[in-house]
């Protein structure tokens, strides 16, 4: 498992959650919506999209969702990180929202990148990817549940761009 540090947007949490898809179920007794179709969930910068998005509330308001592909293709995730000019995407096949504890899981066929501006910096692969917003950290394990292995060998791939260094030009005093 490798912990990386990447702290999101923390305004986020208290934005409202707007949802489009092609179709709507709700079930208002168990507060229970998929929405089905090319759905797209946008919550300030955080914006997650797949073929269906299921989303409940608890009692206590928190929201949770799950997001789910089209067939071959992968669910997408995508998030502005805290005071810099940085973005953290990934895909799965399945993305899991805990509104609660403010964490995102990417399952199977998990990938994230790291973006500085617009360039790509970090890309990092794995089975599980857990983005913790509230402690600034994500884990990624290349196991499959059970400890079973995947067809990259039950590994996390990663590949780290150092960020540029400043350039501290000083005049040399006599």
């Amino acid at each position: 498992m490798v912990p990386v540090a990447a702290s999101a947007e923390k305004a986020d949490r208290d934005k409202p959650t707007h949802i489009e898809s092609d179709q709507l179920v709700h079930d208002e007794l168990n507060q229970v919506s998929i929405f089905t179709g090319h759905a797209v969930l946008t919550r300030g910068t955080m914006v997650m999209r797949g073929e269906r998005i299921e989303m409940r509330e608890d009692p206590d308001g928190y929201q949770f969702g799950v997001v789910l592909p089209a067939p071959g293709k992968r669910a997408f995730f995508r998030q502005k990180r805290e005071g810099v000019n940085e973005f953290i995407e990934g895909e799965g096949l399945r993305i899991e929202y805990d509104g609660k504890k403010d964490v995102v899981t990417i399952l199977d066929k998990g990938e994230v990148r790291r973006y500085r501006g617009t360039t790509l910096a970090d890309q990092m692969l794995g089975q599980r990817i857990v983005y913790e917003n509230l402690t600034d950290v994500f884990s990624i394990d290349g196991q499959r549940p059970g400890g079973a292995q995947s067809s990259a060998g039950g590994r996390v791939r990663a590949t780290l761009v150092p960020k540029e260094k400043r350039d501290d030009k000083r005049e040399d005093k006599p």
